[in-house]
């Protein structure tokens, strides 16, 4: 009978692949983020937005995130939604 459990090497990489997946993307949402409020709000008007300004950089958000995984395919692993090699 096998052995039900995973290997500390398999649990070490997997969290190697996890920690490096996580803090890419917290990069890019914190960068994604910060260019939609400046292109929606502007930058002299971005700490009182209206209802439709923050309204547009969510969706200017969820656009840089998907074109930012679309990239992906192109410079990271091809099954994967990250520019990080091996993720």
């Amino acid at each position: 009978m096998t052995n039900p459990f995973p290997t500390s090497d398999a649990i070490i990489k997997t969290g190697a692949t996890y920690a490096k997946d996580l803090a890419e993307r917290i990069l890019w949402t914190g960068t994604v983020a910060v260019g939609g409020v400046l292109i929606a709000a502007g930058p002299a008007d971005m700490l009182h937005g209206s209802f439709w300004q923050s309204v547009g950089t969510a969706g200017i958000i969820a656009a840089g995130t998907l074109v930012k995984g679309l990239a992906a395919r192109l410079f990271g692993d091809k099954n994967s939604a990250s520019t990080a090699r091996g993720v």
